[in-house]
């Protein structure tokens, strides 16, 4: 009786779970004909190409057979301002009445809708204010004044778009202007939605087959498309054409771990406000998304990835190398995405579909990408080691790397202490790579840190390892070492067994050859030994001892 009454009841549970899954179905599909209805005419007529170009979907050739997909890269970083969104800012302009033009518009922008707006005001001679956090690159603030021209005034507020946009508002009551709000309006959607309409013609162009009698043959899918999301309008625009054309194409929206607002309201069922975000990609630094983005996107969006700083910079060294273009951060979030993807679900040949949303990106940040770019493909791992302090201890340390490369060697001889203590960077292959390399330290009885996720260690103690010294007899030489197999242990192979390194700094990344900082302990009488050491290595170099800054800060 007691399994028979379970059995009901378990029964009982499951129809319910179905019939409320077949609920949610209906209610999703309803929603999504509804925003067909809205959204599909407004796509369809939108002005976005009386100053938007069609840009070209591309396939990128490096990183599909990398990840063993096939993915595309949809360039609207070759719009006119290096960005999608001139799109949705001429669409929406372009729709005012003329009574509104004469008032004047208004923005608030982070930089690449403000630039929209700017080439756009000026095209239709419409006076305007646009408001730009005091945060956004300098190379940003400038295009929108030359986009401008005359017609655009520029005013900085704020550290975030949420601040600006709040200043952005009180001046629109002060002038009685019209606001150009950067996602949350049905015609910025309607004009970030024509890139899924040229998405849909152009993968059906450039996926065209036929037999061997020149009869068509079904075209390949597209599997999923990927699209960065700040807030919401692109996702939005996107979502809403694809969803109501090929509802099987998933809708991955891809957001930073430090400014995910859209995936925590939808998780939260409502729009909340962060009380912080990040500025590395600082177009999607947004602390809340918009109430019409935010209702589309829980129906429309199959899920959202989060990434981190460092895959970001590896994304955009992957679309360099395969376009030899360079996004900003938050026009690479989509690549990051995918290949988050790809790797969570173990995919292979799907048709996956990146939209590279911008290109504007200080060049003074490129070193900083550069750097972060080895870390975020886990092709660097980076440690803190204590070794010995002691002659041959630095050989015997680079003898347990084995083929590895050492991208770079902070130590500076500290005297008194029984222990070295060394910040090292290792050119690893992947994940495991490194968990090998630990596992070795550990057998050698070597302590050794794993820096390589540690924020901290990358962005500030790495640059601050070193000290003042006494160090005896010290001759301090600036090396240019080759980057090739084998050169830095010809150096120490090559040292007499009784001279003491007693600083060394090495840095290299893609270079075929690294300056090398070396502080060597070698006594008077072995001035003729040091000589013939350095003409056997043959490494160009420069006697820096009697260097002032040397002596400021690294002697005592």
């Amino acid at each position: 009786m007691s399994n028979n009454s379970n059995m009901h009841s378990n029964n009982a549970s499951d129809s319910f779970q179905a019939d409320n899954q077949n609920k949610n179905a209906h209610e999703k599909q309803k929603y999504i004909q509804d925003i067909a209805i809205k959204y599909i005419p407004l796509i369809l007529t939108s002005k976005v190409y009386d100053i938007a170009v069609e840009t070209p979907l591309e396939q990128a050739k490096q990183l599909s057979a990398k990840l063993n997909n096939n993915v595309y890269f949809k360039r609207e970083d070759l719009q006119p301002v290096f960005s999608f969104k001139i799109r949705g800012a001429y669409n929406k302009i372009a729709h005012l009445t003329q009574s509104e033009m004469e008032c004047g518009i208004i923005a608030a922008s982070a930089g690449n809708h403000a630039q929209g707006v700017a080439i756009g005001a000026a095209k239709l001679a419409i006076n305007a204010y646009i408001v730009m956090p005091i945060t956004t690159p300098q190379l940003k603030v400038d295009a929108v004044k030359r986009f401008g021209k005359e017609f655009v005034t520029v005013v900085l507020h704020g550290e975030s778009y949420s601040e600006s946009y709040q200043h952005a508002l009180e001046l629109q009551k002060q002038h009685n202007l019209i606001f150009i709000h950067p996602f949350d309006d049905p015609y910025v959607i309607a004009g970030q939605g024509t890139i899924a309409m040229e998405i849909n013609k152009q993968f059906a162009q450039i996926t065209h087959q036929r037999d061997d009698n020149h009869r068509p043959v079904l075209t390949p899918k597209i599997d999923a498309i990927f699209i960065g999301i700040g807030g919401g309008g692109l996702i939005s625009g996107i979502a809403a054409y694809i969803k109501a054309i090929s509802p099987h194409i998933k809708i991955i929206g891809v957001q930073t771990v430090d400014s995910n607002a859209m995936q925590q309201s939808i998780q939260a069922g409502k729009n909340i406000t962060l009380k912080d975000v990040g500025l590395f990609a600082d177009g999607t630094a947004v602390k809340k998304v918009g109430d019409l983005t935010l209702n589309i996107s829980k129906y429309l969006i199959d899920e959202i990835i989060t990434v981190n700083t460092d895959e970001i910079c590896a994304a955009i060294k992957d679309v360099f190398e395969d376009t030899r273009g360079i996004l900003e951060p938050s026009g690479a979030l989509a690549v990051a995405g995918i290949k988050k993807y790809v790797k969570k679900y173990n995919c292979q040949n799907k048709n996956l579909i990146s939209v590279n949303c911008g290109a504007n990106i200080n060049f003074d940040r490129l070193a900083f990408v550069a750097e972060r770019a080895q870390i975020g493909e886990a092709k660097e791992a980076i440690f803190a080691i204590s070794i010995p302090e002691e002659r041959g201890s630095f050989r015997s340390f680079c003898s347990l790397l084995g083929h590895h490369h050492i991208t770079e060697f902070n130590y500076r001889y500290a005297g008194e202490d029984k222990e070295a203590h060394i910040f090292v960077g290792i050119q690893v292959q992947n994940v495991e790579d490194i968990e090998l390399l630990e596992i070795s330290f550990k057998q050698a009885n070597l302590t050794a840190i794993n820096l390589t996720h540690d924020e901290l260690a990358k962005l500030h103690i790495r640059h601050m390892v070193g000290g003042r010294a006494d160090a005896e007899h010290e001759k301090i030489l600036h090396f240019v070492f080759p980057e090739r197999p084998g050169a830095l242990m010809k150096f120490l192979l090559n040292m007499q067994p009784n001279w003491n390194i007693s600083l060394f700094h090495y840095r290299n990344h893609g270079a075929d050859y690294a300056r090398v900082l070396v502080g060597m302990q070698v006594s008077p009488q072995d001035t003729e030994k040091l000589n013939q050491f350095l003409y056997n290595i043959d490494y160009p170099y420069t006697d820096e001892t009697e260097h002032p800054a040397y002596k400021l800060f690294l002697k005592k």
